[in-house]
């Protein structure tokens, strides 16, 4: 069986974040971009569906997502009217391409598994975009055995997310290990739980043990 250094033998559950821990999350931002670029090329036969798609990458990778739909806008004299399109997309895309686990994540989330331990996946964002997301992964079987909770709709049961989490689960707090992001800064909402950034997974290879 395999093991990794930075992932305790003793929790009984680790819980992943994400975007950028699962996959990266521009894998699937390029391809609802890609969607819409063709949607306009098709709809209005201008700009071109290839020029569109190159910029809002090059955008994206160089400015992030606030205010690329504006971006683009100005530089090839988008209507306001497809703002509705592109954000629609974002929550509704059918992707061409399948969203692919990190390979380490895939060998932490077996790994636990086949070791007895439970694998959830505790997504912030807007949960309908986050469930297409899910919606698109190559699980290979994994889907079986991860549940997944979604912040923003416990939060709006007034419930607070990790608390809920390791309650319905039977956990107490020292049980789990929550992997996020790298860059990401919200961890006070994890309680007192062990936390790990995801890049100790990516960059630690696993091992066997015998």
């Amino acid at each position: 069986m395999l093991r990794h250094q930075n992932i305790p033998v003793e929790k009984k559950a680790l819980i992943f974040a994400l975007d950028d821990v699962l996959f990266p999350k521009k894998d699937y931002l390029l391809q609802v971009y890609y969607l819409f670029a063709h949607l306009l090329e098709y709809t209005e036969t201008t700009p071109p569906a290839k020029d569109l798609t190159e910029f809002l990458k090059s955008a994206y990778m160089h400015h992030g997502e606030p205010g690329l739909f504006e971006r683009a806008a100005e530089v090839f004299g988008i209507a306001g009217k497809y703002r509705v399109h592109f954000d629609r997309l974002h929550l509704t895309a059918k992707l061409p391409l399948k969203l692919l686990l990190y390979k380490p994540i895939t060998d932490a989330m077996r790994t636990a598994h086949e070791s007895g331990k439970q694998v959830f996946i505790l997504a912030g964002g807007n949960p309908a975009l986050q469930l297409n997301k899910l919606r698109h992964v190559e699980w290979e079987g994994l889907d079986r055995v991860v549940k997944v909770y979604f912040e923003e709709e416990l939060i709006n049961q007034q419930q607070e997310p990790m608390v809920y989490l390791l309650a319905e689960n039977g956990l107490e707090v020292q049980d789990v290990l929550y992997i996020h992001a790298r860059d990401e800064r919200n961890l006070t909402r994890v309680a007192d739980v062990d936390t790990l950034d995801v890049e100790r997974i990516l960059t630690t290879p696993f091992v066997g043990t015998d």
